[in-house]
């Protein structure tokens, strides 16, 4: 829409997990090196855990793509709202398992101990990632517990890391997963990003797409874009997304104040400057959408 107006190769801030875009801000980092050790040493269970548009799913796909293929053998359930059959036969068929559609959960089980034997026994360590893991039935949970539980006397058959939002720390208290809950020896809380971390990321994903033409979001921008984001990323690329889209609209090589208050009021979960409760940005979303649609559309159709 805008990328030739701003001669990029492609659009920064597209809301699709695209891991040439991963900066590695210091939440991100942290929560990266913690999964290398962890696996390295071995460990059973890991948890990493944010708020919604954190980046839990680029930093999940990050860490897939990072893992040596001649030493991990990754398997990766995005959709986990699975009962407990069904969980195993998605994560038998990730092992690379063809099953019967009429095999039961002692069947399946079977199954995936012979075949994480195999792996181990070529020399592989198995890693299983389940992304969005707060949508688990407690049932599943409990079962992806007993696969844990496969091990030969010196190393566990599969490593387990569970991606999910704060929800997955309240589901984990349930009693009938406290076995599980102490089985992660390792966890981190992703947190949003200081405003370093958010100018680094509008700047890095800018680049990354192309543009060097010296600065694109003055420094006064993107002070804008982080009070009124709270540093979530998700947020920080829909507000940079509208404030490009106000900033062609009008014909600007530069993006301004007045761009980044569109895209603010035209935002639902974002912090209005200067105002400190996020739902009064739903009352100016509609007078936003009109003021952003007469800057993009009319130039347009006037030229």
């Amino acid at each position: 829409m805008y990328e030739q107006h701003f001669d990029l190769k492609e659009s920064p801030f597209g809301l699709t997990p695209n891991t040439a875009y991963f900066l590695n801000v210091q939440g991100h980092r942290q929560a990266f090196n913690m999964l290398q050790v962890a696996l390295s040493n071995g460990e059973g269970f890991i948890k990493v855990v944010g708020e919604v548009g954190t980046g839990k799913t680029m930093l999940c796909r990050k860490l897939l793509n990072t893992l040596d293929k001649e030493l991990y053998y990754t398997a990766y359930i995005p959709n986990p709202f699975l009962n407990s059959t069904a969980l195993y036969r998605a994560i038998a068929e990730e092992l690379g398992l063809n099953s019967n559609p009429l095999d039961g959960i002692n069947e399946l089980q079977r199954a995936i101990n012979h075949r994480l034997v195999e792996l181990v026994g070529e020399g592989k360590k198995v890693v299983l990632v389940i992304d969005e893991a707060q949508s688990m039935p407690t049932k599943s949970l409990e079962a992806l517990r007993l696969i844990s539980n496969l091990e030969t006397e010196t190393t566990k058959l599969i490593h387990i890391v569970l991606f999910g939002q704060q929800e997955l720390d309240t589901l984990l208290t349930h009693h009938n997963l406290r076995q599980l809950q102490q089985r992660i020896t390792f966890a981190y809380q992703l947190p949003p990003m200081d405003f370093q971390g958010t100018r680094d990321y509008i700047r890095h994903r800018i680049s990354t797409a192309g543009f060097n033409k010296g600065e694109l979001f003055p420094t006064e921008t993107i002070k804008l874009i982080y009070r009124a984001s709270m540093g979530v990323p998700r947020l920080i690329n829909i507000l940079c997304h509208k404030a490009m889209m106000a900033a062609y609209g009008s014909g600007d090589q530069r993006i301004n104040s007045s761009h980044v208050m569109s895209a603010v009021r035209d935002t639902q979960g974002v912090r209005v400057p200067g105002l400190s409760m996020p739902w009064l940005v739903g009352a100016c979303a509609v007078v936003a959408t009109l003021t952003i649609t007469a800057l993009f559309v009319i130039p347009r159709a006037l030229s």
